[in-house]
């Protein structure tokens, strides 16, 4: 089967490889054997292959298989696993290894894919709704039952669509922002009731201020990190919080620099990783419904950008960073 691996954290163009390995064992008890058939591009899954910011680049003893989340069929079954069948579409996250045309999976962590959810919506299912909600409930904490203004980095990202959408469903007050006037302009015409700001203008914090009003934003949600964190901090209201949840930018910003202390900011990272650690089985049952049912009545919110063989690697990183992307990029393999 094929693979992608690394031996050592940095740039992924380098240090990724195309390999050749044995397929996995028969699955055991518990265990779901699945045939990969499309895993999204994520920018996490490119961070864990070059390195966080601020943490050492790392060598491994054994090469990793880059990847958490997929769509695939049944390959197999271990003992015990009901409810499946051979052949069954399913999605899966949080799984390591999903780089690879064979997967090994713990049953509790695949999900029945709807006859009415696409091959490709099926692929990005689990990830980007899931952050959706960890982020719905950050800003709900941040609130503290008041909502108040919130203004989001990245705001044209798959992510970014997530949250305008949830805005006007929900009914919160939303400043979106992006890097440029022609995303600023597409945004505007897609949620024409929420504004979109470029950060390439020059008075683009004055209209960020007018739009959020004079006390400033509740919340600013940070997918870009780097150089624009303290532009974004002084747009919070005191009090206000900042929460990180990427690190697309560059550069960076000593924390002491933001005076946290006297306009008691609070600055709160928050992690899809961490979903299983945080929630219960029936409360990820929950989210995984809200994922599904998102998928069946909101398919347009699950863009894809591109499609990618697991040969073409490199075109799908490549893609990824690619100025003006809408959507998530995909790789893709044969169904046998």
């Amino acid at each position: 089967m094929r693979t992608i691996t690394y031996e050592q954290q940095g740039p992924a163009a380098q240090v990724l490889r195309l390999q050749e390995r044995p397929a996995p064992a028969a699955p055991t008890a518990g265990q779901v054997l699945v045939r990969v058939l499309a895993r999204p591009v994520h920018p996490g899954d490119l961070a864990g292959v070059e390195g966080f910011p601020g943490l050492p680049q790392q060598r491994f003893a054994t090469p990793q298989v880059p990847g958490l989340e997929g769509t695939g069929v049944v390959e197999a079954l271990g003992e015990g696993v009901p409810g499946l069948v051979s052949g069954q579409r399913v999605a899966f996250f949080p799984v390591p290894g999903a780089w690879s045309e064979l997967v090994t999976v713990p049953a509790e962590l695949v999900v029945p894919v709807p006859h009415a959810v696409s091959a490709e919506t099926a692929a990005v299912l689990l990830v980007n709704p899931i952050t959706l909600l960890t982020l719905l409930r950050a800003v709900e904490d941040a609130g503290k039952g008041q909502p108040g203004p919130v203004v989001q980095t990245a705001a044209g990202s798959s992510i970014g669509k997530l949250v305008s959408a949830a805005a006007l469903r929900h009914g919160f007050p939303l400043v979106n922002l992006v890097r440029s006037a022609a995303g600023a302009r597409e945004l505007r015409q897609r949620f024409p009731a929420l504004p979109a700001i470029s950060t390439s203008d020059a008075d683009w914090r004055t209209q960020v201020r007018d739009a959020v009003g004079g006390s400033g934003a509740q919340v600013v949600l940070y997918a870009v990190g780097g150089s624009l964190t303290g532009d974004l901090t002084a747009l919070l209201a005191d009090g206000g919080t900042l929460i990180s949840y990427g690190a697309l930018g560059s550069g960076g910003t000593v924390l002491e620099s933001l005076a946290p202390a006297p306009r008691e900011l609070t600055v709160r990272g928050v992690s899809v990783g961490r979903w299983l650690l945080t929630r219960t089985p029936a409360e990820r049952a929950e989210d995984v419904a809200f994922a599904i049912d998102l998928a069946e009545t909101a398919p347009e919110l699950f863009e894809v950008a591109g499609r990618y063989d697991l040969a073409d690697f490199a075109e799908a990183v490549d893609h990824v960073r690619r100025p003006g992307k809408s959507g998530t990029v995909l790789l893709t393999g044969p169904a046998s």
